[in-house]
């Protein structure tokens, strides 16, 4: 035995070293005749392998169980193909742990091999054995297996080749059964295997030419024939690859324009924007400016990107826009502090009226005012109320604004409901303090 797993082995590392440069199988499709034994595996189970040999204990086939199988076959290396397999068969199976079978029902098999050949497909006649992963279904039951055989290869005619094969499949789950599978049949490619491409024979060498400095430019028309150039310049070197020759170059190392002698556009304020295309060349600034710094339009020191107002001065604390007067804020803080509503209600009282006139007046009377009116309320009654009364009670104060002329793309309303007290919510002074409407006043 030791000898014959000597010769196994010394047979099949021979076949590798043969197959170098071998063909793979193409993805090929095969058709097979089966059968399933489960008698001899279980004797084999049972007894033993060897037992079974030496008494002849192999079932007849009478006792086994046909059926079909197809399977899909693809070849990783000369010696080693893959096999992915589906069977069928009617038998009188019993998987473990179920009542006896009275009547043959379908079993199904599934399984994934790998196939260590001795030979490659080249060979007439080449043994292989496998081993993989499977599953199967017989009625409700579903069992997983291991799968390990030997088999037979023998090609028909190139690409197609006659399978014999027979498996022990191992159960791995409770209710598998010990068998032995039989198959046999044909296995053909899925497509035509590329022909090889043609050998191009090169043509003859061209007769040798004079060219001392190897730049392909003859000596007879080369203008710098000791120094590897470009055909372009008739043979002269061109470090840059500007087009204008290291000779003529006075910026050899650095791509450049003939009208600048070979050197690049200037930049000579350094902004990184040549003077070719800046408009502002003594003075660094910005690409979308055209080299220009960024403009200033109201000269107020902050520039149009930063100011809110570019057409008025202001500071740079208010963004560039003008100071709101104290007393304009003064008494839009009064007024806001003099709107009233009915209990539990946004409908205004008409004692708000005359506040919010005052209001609508210093909006009118400087076009460039906005208003931001916020809704807040106390934290008595349910969250969810409470944010919709803020909400309609700043829209209520924003639609009276709107009613006496001021525009509504200048008023914003938001309600806060009680997320933002300004005082204890646990004493009726302080919920007073809280059920409120703030007005800010703003020119951006």
């Amino acid at each position: 035995m030791k000898k014959f797993s000597f010769l196994f082995i010394f047979l099949l590392i021979a076949g590798f070293s043969i197959a170098q440069n071998r063909q793979v199988k193409l993805p090929s499709l095969g058709i097979h005749f089966i059968f399933n034994d489960f008698q001899t595996a279980a004797d084999i189970r049972d007894h033993g392998l060897s037992n079974v040999i030496r008494e002849n204990k192999w079932s007849d086939i009478k006792r086994m169980f046909p059926g079909l199988a197809v399977s899909y076959i693809q070849g990783l290396h000369p010696n080693f193909d893959v096999a992915a397999s589906l069977s069928a068969s009617f038998v009188r199976y019993t998987p473990k742990a179920d009542p006896p079978q009275t009547r043959e029902q379908c079993l199904l098999e599934g399984a994934v091999t790998g196939n260590l050949k001795l030979l490659s497909d080249e060979f007439f006649i080449n043994p292989f054995i496998s081993a993989g992963v499977g599953a199967s279904s017989y009625k409700s039951s579903f069992s997983a297996f291991v799968p390990v055989g030997v088999g037979l290869q023998i090609k028909l005619v190139p690409d197609v080749f006659l399978h014999i094969n027979s498996q022990y499949r191992i159960p791995i789950t409770e209710k598998g059964n010990y068998h032995l599978y039989y198959a046999a049949g044909v296995v053909a490619p899925l497509k035509d295997r590329k022909a090889p491409e043609p050998v191009v024979v090169p043509p003859p060498p061209p007769p040798p030419v004079l060219d001392r400095d190897h730049d392909g430019v003859n000596d007879v028309d080369d203008k710098c024939p000791d120094i590897a150039g470009v055909p372009a310049l008739q043979g002269c070197p061109d470090k840059d690859g500007d087009g204008i020759a290291d000779g003529d170059d006075a910026c050899p190392d650095v791509a450049g324009l003939a009208k600048y002698k070979g050197c690049p556009i200037p930049d000579t304020d350094g902004d990184g924007i040549n003077d070719e295309e800046d408009k502002c060349p003594n003075e660094k600034g910005y690409a979308r400016y055209q080299g220009c710094p960024i403009p200033d339009s109201d000269g107020d020191g902050v520039n149009d990107e930063e100011d809110k107002c570019p057409s008025r001065p202001g500071p740079a604390s208010n963004q560039g826009c003008p100071e709101i007067k104290k007393e304009v804020i003064e008494k839009v803080n009064i007024a806001a502090k003099n709107v009233f509503f009915a209990t539990g209600s946004y409908k205004l009282l008409p004692k708000s009226y005359k506040s919010l006139n005052e209001v609508a007046d210093i909006l009118k009377s400087d076009d460039l005012l906005r208003i931001q009116i916020d809704g807040h309320t106390d934290s008595q009654g349910d969250d969810a109320k409470n944010q919709t009364l803020s909400e309609n009670r700043a829209k209520a104060v924003r639609d009276y604004l709107i009613s006496k002329g001021v525009p509504e793309a200048r008023t914003n309303a938001t309600g806060y409901g009680e997320t933002k007290p300004v005082a204890d919510n646990k004493t009726a002074a302080g919920r007073a303090k809280n059920r409120r409407v703030e007005m800010t006043v703003t020119n951006y």
